[in-house]
């Protein structure tokens, strides 16, 4: 009898031994994980445990959680760290003349490692990571007698959880592993976008895609995501837009990367892709050595795969340019050194600024760069001289609330529909020192109290 969603999906518990994890069959580390990347610190810290806690009966250091897929290979989706580290240690102790002494004195079986056989492990960053800290344990496991090798293979226990559905396991991973780091949203994204690339690119490829991604500062992608793509791409659509969490990844999926979707609105993607993939793959580009990008757009679907990760490339340098750019122009020198900027309330009214302004740039380029910051500087500070207080409820009703400029660029067709949509000024402007500077723009624009 076939088995049902539930069943399929059901829970899978077990407690083992760092003796059974070691002769797994089919355990492997799935493309969209990202590197090892333990330090010599983390494992120094898991080889004192497993030294000071030898004389327990049993010393639990950990859970691994897998997604068995159709093939019956157990895929890594949390523990993959661990793993390596485990898996390192077992082959120094092979190695080690003085353990091997140790071990056939007490008729100990030392385990031959099966794990992740099949899955060596070719990215630059777990190479070098690996090679430093195998060294490293190489001069720790000195340290070993027979009761710390007997302890760590069979008495150094974790919990195995299994799950056949991939985002059953990604969803356990976040709601048990309270003692370790969250997943942000774009790590799920991440893993989600390299498992559409699967079908349809090489391993080569998405191995630099990895390299490209994990080389990114975190915390520059995190703030990419939360206070520019996720904003943009909702208010455009008429959304609340706070707060990014895991729950609003679908945001960021779209089309599947081989566009086979029968629907009118997918043709003009299944074109662009394949045209330009084409284009670029010709043998003339090897003689012109031209490049065609991808035309992106903020408002549009997303293409999954290889084309979300070109997706956010191309953003990452777009906004980048935007937020630091148009020095010379009197609104962006204001809004760059008045007093009151870095205050809470000031930052998000920025934050406003900024996205209206990179999605107008993304709709129209730079055509008529003055007018559109004149335009939408008046929209967004009327509520930095209007307000006590700004709080993020603020800037999110605001950029829903008629007119919203959102709405207003993502429907238009030109600049100056943009351009001829009536933005009042401020209502009232309240004596503040921090931000005489904003009022006196305002004044010079010709909207005095």
């Amino acid at each position: 009898m076939a088995q049902t969603t539930s069943e399929k999906n059901q829970l899978n518990t077990d407690i083992i031994s760092i003796k059974d994890l070691l002769t797994l069959d089919g355990l492997q580390i799935p493309v969209y994980q990202r590197p090892y990347k333990w330090k010599i610190k983390n494992v120094n810290q898991l080889l004192d445990d497993i030294i000071t806690h030898k004389d327990k009966s049993a010393y639990r250091i950990g859970t691994i959680v897998f997604h068995k897929d159709e093939m019956d290979i157990l895929n890594i989706v949390d523990g993959q760290q661990r793993s390596i580290t485990i898996l390192l240690i077992a082959l120094a102790l092979l190695e080690n003349e003085k353990i091997k002494k140790i071990a056939s004195k007490e008729k100990y079986h030392l385990v031959t490692p099966n794990l992740f056989s099949k899955s060596p492990l070719k990215n630059s960053i777990s190479k070098q990571n690996i090679k430093e800290n195998y060294a490293e344990i190489k001069q720790r496991i000195k340290e070993f007698d027979f009761d710390s090798l007997r302890f760590f293979y069979d008495k150094c226990q974790l919990v195995k959880v299994e799950l056949s559905d991939v985002s059953e396991a990604f969803q356990f991973f976040d709601s048990q592993n309270a003692r370790g780091k969250d997943l942000y949203p774009h790590d799920l994204l991440k893993a989600f976008h390299l498992r559409e690339m699967v079908t349809t690119t090489a391993e080569q490829e998405r191995n630099a895609i990895i390299e490209e991604w994990e080389s990114l500062d975190q915390n520059t992608l995190e703030r990419l995501f939360e206070k520019y793509l996720f904003r943009i791409k909702n208010w455009s659509k008429g959304y609340s837009a706070r707060i990014f969490t895991k729950n609003q990844v679908d945001l960021f999926k779209g089309i599947s990367p081989e566009i086979k979707e029968p629907y009118p609105f997918a043709s003009i993607y299944r074109i662009s892709n394949y045209f330009i993939e084409g284009y670029n793959q010709n043998i003339n580009r090897k003689i012109d050595l031209n490049h065609m990008n991808f035309p992106f757009q903020l408002d549009q679907a997303i293409i999954n795969g290889k084309r979300f990760f070109e997706f956010i490339t191309h953003y990452k340098k777009m906004i980048s340019e935007t937020t630091n750019g148009f020095i010379d122009n009197n609104i962006i020198k204001t809004l760059n050194n008045y007093p009151g900027k870095f205050r809470k309330g000031d930052r998000y009214v920025r934050a406003l600024f900024d996205c209206c302004l990179i999605f107008y740039i993304d709709k129209f380029g730079f055509t008529e760069m003055e007018r559109a910051i004149e335009k939408i500087f008046i929209w967004t500070y009327k509520l930095r001289v209007e307000h006590y207080s700004i709080q993020l409820a603020t800037i999110d009703n605001h950029a829903l609330n008629e007119p919203s400029l959102f709405k207003i660029i993502k429907e238009a067709t030109h600049p100056k529909e943009v351009f001829s949509t009536y933005v009042t000024g401020p209502y009232r402007k309240i004596p503040n020192p921090k931000t005489t500077d904003i009022v006196n723009l305002f004044n010079e624009m010709g909207y005095e109290q």
